[in-house]
């Protein structure tokens, strides 16, 4: 029962996630409630999505554009079409929320939607004899994924109508993200928030006010997971502070987490009141208790404020964390379950997972148990703090996740999900007779035998997503993996003959990394996909944080950091000099297209110095260390 008058709404800004709820505030209300405080939830991001492209918001992006001298050619084309665009938008949206599954055979026909820009990357796909460019991807049978794929297609040509004419900073995922990721000065967000509206503005800052009014919260959360959702956060606080100076707002996140820890801009308070750290729920606390007038400023939790002098102040009382085991089961209530949108951008089978579907965000445990590896942000609570519960606590939270939503199907956000953890997990669902579908991310570490992977197939395991990284024993040892290839080719190959998904985090541009390792890696990239250890992945630019090992001793890793620009803003990334000269640019480039063409088994068989433009050095990895790997 809530016993508590305090109320307090947690948002979602724009950008996150189209096809579900990002979990943060679900974690934080069902939290709340479970101590008696009147929590509810809104999701601003879906809400600006669903008004944005609609028939009205369509108008409206009509009105503003023929106001405009000139236009580009996505958004002439746009005009040209839009009483075709305007009588199919409001159908498009129904089928990706699953609500109108037949509309599959008219979008399939290919005469329903009308077809901008970003269509153009289906030519690519036309045979010889000029036949079906989606057969490879979706056969003869994939009626509804082949028609999602291009219903998400048609929805990219219209962001990229709002993006060249309405607002410059429009994307669905990365929405201004310029403005804030590793920004040491605040000028670019302070400039922008200064800007006038834009009809996007408009429309979410609009929401924002709705969701106030309904609520009458005394405060408001902003989650803040990523750069991407910043500026819109901001703009937020900006409106619930011109309208209802009273309401007080906290702002939280990934974002805040491993960007703002040095935080000495004052400015960012015009728009916000408190900026809080690292696992939300000891802070939220603290934070009620504070505005409830039962505890001072100086007794907030890993808080951030601006003090009387107009100075950023630093309050950290110390108290114990929230055990994992008792910060209850997220809530999806107040969420629109059904009107998120399942869309179908990358055919990588792997992404498909994290874009398509509505899937339940839940954590198997808090941090990571190994903590090691140089590339992560090690010193961060999100990694260092590790705490576990026990298997019945987690299947009482799926059981309840699950009366709650009517959903079954479960992504296990941790960084690495323990092995023990896991097989205690497969053991209780299957005790308890229950039919889910999960996938998360693991370290490919022996403890995953087959006998364990077939286990955790028969509990519902559909997926699994490692890091391989740079596949070099050498980079390996260096990057305090605690793997080795061949082990991971064991891991890998019992997942897959389990039935399961197999997808590997792959890194190129590590300190050190020279042509010939990454000719190297490639070659065992090909022959793992060649044996059916893994099915999908993908190549990420290593990128140096403050926080990680090389950040912190990059002379243990045989570079030197460049300096940071001055600034008291955001700070994460941070570039380094490496004297090895290696073009990684260049290379990455053929490392992505090796890769794309390898899930799709195609260039299986050939050198893979075929893939570089530039002459590279041939491999040093037998042919066959794969095969023999796998006995």
């Amino acid at each position: 029962m809530q016993t508590n008058a305090f109320r307090v709404l947690s948002l979602i800004p724009p950008m996150t996630q189209l096809n579900t709820p990002y979990p943060s505030t679900a974690y934080l209300t069902g939290f709340l409630r479970q101590h008696g405080v009147h929590a509810v939830q809104a999701d601003i991001a879906l809400q600006l999505v669903l008004t944005l492209f609609s028939s009205a918001g369509l108008n409206a992006m009509a009105d503003e554009i023929e106001q405009h001298e000139e236009v580009t050619e996505r958004v002439a084309l746009f005009m040209d079409q839009f009483e075709r665009y305007q009588a199919t938008i409001e159908p498009t949206l129904r089928f990706l929320q699953g609500k109108d599954p037949t509309l599959a055979h008219r979008i399939n026909s290919r005469n329903y939607l009308p077809e901008g820009p970003r269509f153009e990357s289906l030519a690519v796909y036309v045979d010889e004899e000029g036949g079906d460019p989606l057969a490879w991807a979706f056969g003869t049978l994939g009626l509804q994924d082949r028609a999602r794929h291009l219903a998400t297609l048609y929805l990219n040509d219209l962001a990229d109508v709002v993006k060249d004419a309405i607002d410059p900073r429009f994307e669905f995922v990365r929405y201004a993200e310029q403005l804030a990721g590793s920004q040491p000065t605040f000028d670019p967000l302070a400039n922008a928030l200064a800007e006038p509206h834009t009809l996007v503005d408009d429309i979410y800052t609009d929401l924002t006010l709705q969701a106030i009014q309904t609520h009458q919260p005394n405060l408001v959360l902003l989650s803040v997971p990523f750069p991407g959702a910043v500026y819109a956060a901001l703009r937020m606080g900006q409106t619930i502070k011109a309208h209802h100076p009273e309401v007080r707002i906290g702002l939280g996140g990934g974002y805040a987490n491993t960007e703002l820890r040095e935080l000495g801009e004052p400015r960012i308070f015009d728009f916000v009141d408190f900026i809080t750290l690292d696992a939300g729920e000891r802070p939220l606390l603290a934070l009620i208790e504070h505005l409830q007038g039962k505890r001072s400023v100086q007794r907030l939790v890993r808080c951030f404020t601006r003090n009387a002098k107009g100075q950023v102040q630093y309050n950290n009382w110390q108290e114990p964390d929230v055990p994992f085991g008792e910060v209850g089961t997220p809530t999806w209530d107040g969420l629109p379950l059904n009107d998120y949108l399942s869309v179908l951008d990358m055919l990588n089978p792997m992404h498909r997972l994290w874009s398509d579907g509505r899937w339940n965000k839940l954590t198997v445990a808090h941090g990571c148990y190994w903590k090691k590896c140089s590339f992560c942000d090690v010193s961060l609570d999100y990694i260092a703090r590790y705490e576990g519960t026990t298997a019945k606590v987690l299947v009482d939270r799926i059981e309840a996740i699950v009366n709650e939503t009517g959903q079954t199907g479960f992504h296990f956000v941790d960084e690495a999900a323990p092995p023990k953890a896991l097989k205690a997990l497969a053991m209780e669902l299957i005790e308890r007779n229950m039919s889910i579908s999960w996938w998360g991310n693991i370290r490919f570490e022996k403890s995953f035998t087959p006998e364990l992977c077939q286990l955790l197939a028969q509990s519902g395991c559909i997926a699994i997503s490692g890091g391989l990284e740079v596949a070099s024993d050498r980079l390996l040892q260096l990057m305090k993996k605690g793997v080795s290839v061949e082990q991971v080719a064991r891991v890998t190959k019992g997942f897959a003959d389990a039935g399961v998904l197999v997808h590997a985090y792959l890194m190129y541009g590590f300190p050190t990394q020279t042509v010939q390792d990454t000719v190297d890696a490639l070659e065992y990239v090909r022959q793992l996909f060649e044996a059916g250890c893994i099915q999908s992945g993908y190549f990420h630019r290593f990128a140096c944080t403050v926080h990680s090992p090389v950040g912190k001793n990059p002379q243990e890793y045989g570079v030197e950091l460049l300096p940071m620009p001055p600034g008291n803003f955001a700070k994460n990334d941070v570039g380094f000099y490496d004297p090895t000269g290696v073009d990684h640019d260049t290379l990455g480039v053929a490392l992505n297209k090796a890769l794309y063409n390898y899930m799709h088994g195609i260039g299986l068989e050939q050198n893979v110095r075929s893939w570089f433009e530039h002459k590279v050095p041939r491999p040093t990895v037998p042919r066959d260390f794969i095969a023999r790997a796998l006995g």
